[in-house]
């Protein structure tokens, strides 16, 4: 058998591939992305620790070492895109090349390296990217966002889909590391100076802090690790801000090598773990945020989500991943489309509350219903669980990520286990609509064999104290004990007596 070489059945159609290269103060990185979209999907990912901003500073110049790692980084990065057939390549470059008296000879031997323009960001075009990175993650994000490099902090605000005008300031990583000489409490004081020239910090007390940056994510990997947290997902991780602040006091007072999980941490991150705490305190002390939000999505996304057209931009994240899934996993793609209309007849007659918020993950858990069909029999709900609760799904918290995994698990088993982690993420509310939702497709699958123009011609709706599941006169042989078993199940969750009917 010929094995399809680049249009594979499990790439999406028509979607051309597209790569970002971000040649930044402390590493180079490629992303290869499946193509322009709402729910953009890493095809390649690759960095190189090169530290290009180290000591620029201090002596105005970039790194030579450094400028020689990522000229080597751009030109394997150059091979790599040519071997995956992408020829656009968008490549910038921040703060470190932005600074230094040879950023300009730099810039004109790494265009020759990548075989492609470069755009050197301005502080304020850097952090309208990071923005968009982070509206390009979340589900209508509302608060302040602040992107940590090597060579600079950029802060911006969000809110119902659109980035302000925002602020670059000199106090990245490496920076700090120069200018401070190499003091966490000389660094403190330079960032308290940089956050007082930005006066609307003030008015952002209560809302959450969009945490963007290589550094910020460690940190987060770290406190995640102390918690022993059940979920291995970075976006959409949040920190209390109580929390948040006492654990970036620890990582400033004891050595970075007796933090516990510090081996998830690569070397070449580690002496900025301390500096980005110290930024993350002082933004604490500040700014005054509810809460810390890890976005794992960033200036590449944010490059991503600027070249969108306008419609795409307002089409919801969650459900476009969801939609995607469904098309390369499920058996019938059309069934999780059906299963969303008969859910919503029966959610609907149940007279449980549903909020908004509620139904949407209810209509991606329904996308997602059939995506681990080529599993093993007694595996199914396991591997669902998995695929759901790590993929790269955009625009969800965690507890909304919960749901979707553990509504999918019992859509296979049947069972609520109570020895599933993911469950201390969820509230009682939401594990109990898990629970009715996995029940619920349980019954439509038997009915349907996952195919798809069945549930249409089966509606189930509670009537008073009754479920009733009426089919036509051709469906008639599916109201067996099988069914009417598992409508029992579903059946005693909401407080109702089962009945199927036979319509004429």
């Amino acid at each position: 058998m010929a094995l399809p070489q680049f249009n594979a059945p499990g790439r999406l159609a028509d979607l051309k591939p597209f790569a970002v290269v971000d040649i930044g103060s402390n590493s180079v990185r490629l992303v290869a992305y499946e193509g322009l979209s709402r729910a953009p999907t890493p095809i390649f990912n690759d960095k190189a620790m090169c530290g290009l901003g180290r000591g620029v500073a201090t002596t105005g110049m970039l790194n030579e070492d450094g400028v020689k790692k990522a000229i080597e980084a751009l030109e394997r990065f150059r091979s790599l895109c040519a071997a995956m057939r992408i020829s656009d390549i968008y490549v910038v470059a921040t703060a470190a090349a932005r600074d230094a008296a040879n950023g300009p000879a730099f810039l004109k031997a790494a265009e020759k390296a990548i075989k492609a323009p470069i755009e050197l960001l301005s502080g304020e075009r850097e952090s309208e990217l990071a923005a968009y990175g982070v509206i390009c993650g979340f589900e209508k994000p509302d608060g302040v966002i602040g992107d940590l490099g090597g060579g600079s902090l950029e802060l911006n605000r969000v809110k119902g889909g659109k980035a302000t005008r925002g602020i670059s300031l000199p106090v990245g990583g490496l920076n700090l590391i120069d200018r401070s000489g190499d003091s966490p409490r000389k660094a403190a004081r330079l960032v308290r100076q940089a956050l007082d020239t930005v006066p609307w910090l003030d008015q952002f007390k209560g809302k959450p802090f969009y945490a963007v940056g290589g550094t910020w994510r460690s940190l987060a990997r770290l406190h995640m690790t102390q918690r022993n947290y059940p979920l291995n997902v970075m976006h959409g991780y949040e920190i209390d801000a109580r929390d948040a602040a006492d654990f970036a006091a620890l990582v400033e007072r004891i050595h970075a090598e007796a933090l516990i999980g510090i081996e998830t941490i690569s070397s070449g991150r580690r002496p900025l773990l301390a500096y980005g705490a110290v930024v993350l305190e002082e933004i604490m002390r500040r700014a005054k945020p509810s809460k810390i939000v890890v976005s794992a999505l960033g200036l590449r996304e944010g490059v991503l989500y600027d070249r969108l057209d306008a419609e795409t931009k307002k089409r919801d994240p969650l459900m476009e991943a969801a939609s995607d899934l469904n098309v390369l996993r499920s058996r019938a793609p059309q069934h999780g489309e059906d299963l969303r209309g008969w859910t919503d007849v029966f959610m609907k007659s149940t007279k449980l509350d549903e909020t908004a918020v509620e139904k949407r993950l209810r209509h991606a858990a329904c996308l997602l219903a059939d995506i681990g069909w080529r599993a093993h029999p007694d595996y199914r709900g396991e591997q669902s669980l998995n695929i759901i609760a790590n993929a790269a799904f955009v625009g969800i918290d965690h507890p909304g990520r919960a749901y979707l995994a553990i509504a999918n698990f019992y859509r296979h088993t049947g069972e609520a286990d109570l020895s599933l982690r993911l469950r201390q993420l969820a509230s009682a509310r939401l594990l109990d609509r898990a629970h009715i939702l996995g029940a619920a497709m349980r019954v439509a699958y038997v009915l349907s064999a996952a195919m798809p123009e069945v549930l249409q011609m089966a509606p189930l709706v509670c009537r008073r104290d009754k479920l009733v599941l009426t089919l036509p006169e051709k469906l008639a042989p599916l109201g067996n004990s099988r069914v009417g078993s598992r409508l029992k199940s579903l059946a005693r969750l909401i407080g109702r007596t089962p009945e199927i009917r036979i319509s004429d």
